[in-house]
């Protein structure tokens, strides 16, 4: 009976940005469960996803999409439902740029927040409004740390996973009672391309690690199980929250 309530089978997943990190080790997770999964994202497949689907008798599907274009998405978000039902969006793709606040240009701002946060609202309408029609669907948004802290020199990235948690929240208040959850995962300090940056800064990296209580930075692996259970029957009764999945950084 438990192991149901986390059974994803016959399930449609929109993942973005699965071609790698996160988003990847997440719609790896979504396979195992049972879900079929559509990948948004610039690249191609992974290997090991396509390899991962057949062993399981899923499908997955690659649908290019550039996440800064409005365009771009709405069209992805078409072509999908004109050949699947989607029942769990996860919104995982997004971009960091790094620059001294006084020095950061408004152009870099704008394409942060655009897709961080403006293209998430894209799909949420877009894979939402199906959602409500039918009265059931998950959408999980992937917040951060920096949704309750500053971080430095990434004023963008902060100011759009904050909104992140103030977008679930809002979504959630007007779409829970119509059978949709919304809610959100906020990873901590994870070992991707996103943060070389910060682990090729020996003393910085060293600052983050003494502060982790867990002891390491975190994998992609890490977050497959928020995901996979918020995205779950597990999860009926959970709408508008923010978990953190981060070694204990923000108890610490």
């Amino acid at each position: 009976m438990t192991e149901a309530l986390f059974d994803l089978s016959d399930r449609t997943a929109v993942v973005t940005g699965a071609s790698r990190g996160i988003g990847l080790a997440v719609a790896a997770g979504l396979l195992r469960a049972g879900a079929d999964v559509v990948a948004f994202q610039r690249g191609e497949l992974a290997p090991e996803l396509q390899a991962l689907a057949a062993q399981h008798g899923r499908t997955i599907t690659n649908r290019f999409v550039d996440l800064s274009s409005e365009e771009s998405i709405a069209e992805a978000i078409e072509a999908t439902l004109a050949r699947h039902q989607v029942d769990i969006l996860v919104n995982n793709a997004g971009t960091q740029i790094r620059h001294d606040a006084t020095e950061f240009p408004l152009a870099d701002f704008d394409s942060v927040m655009n897709v961080n946060l403006r293209s998430v609202f894209q799909l949420c309408q877009g894979f939402g409004a199906p959602m409500l029609e039918r009265g059931h669907g998950k959408i999980v948004n992937l917040a951060s740390l920096l949704s309750y802290q500053g971080g430095f020199r990434v004023p963008a990235y902060a100011a759009s996973k904050g909104a992140i948690a103030q977008l679930t929240k809002a979504l959630c208040n007007e779409w829970a009672g119509r059978g949709v959850n919304v809610n959100a995962v906020a990873p901590g300090y994870i070992e991707t391309e996103m943060n070389e940056a910060l682990i090729a800064d020996a003393e910085r990296s060293q600052q983050i690690s003494v502060r982790i209580p867990a002891g390491r930075w975190g994998s992609g692996e890490d977050m497959v199980g928020a995901v996979v259970y918020l995205s779950s029957r597990a999860a009926d009764y959970v709408h508008g929250i923010v978990i953190p999945v981060d070694g204990g950084w923000l108890a610490r």
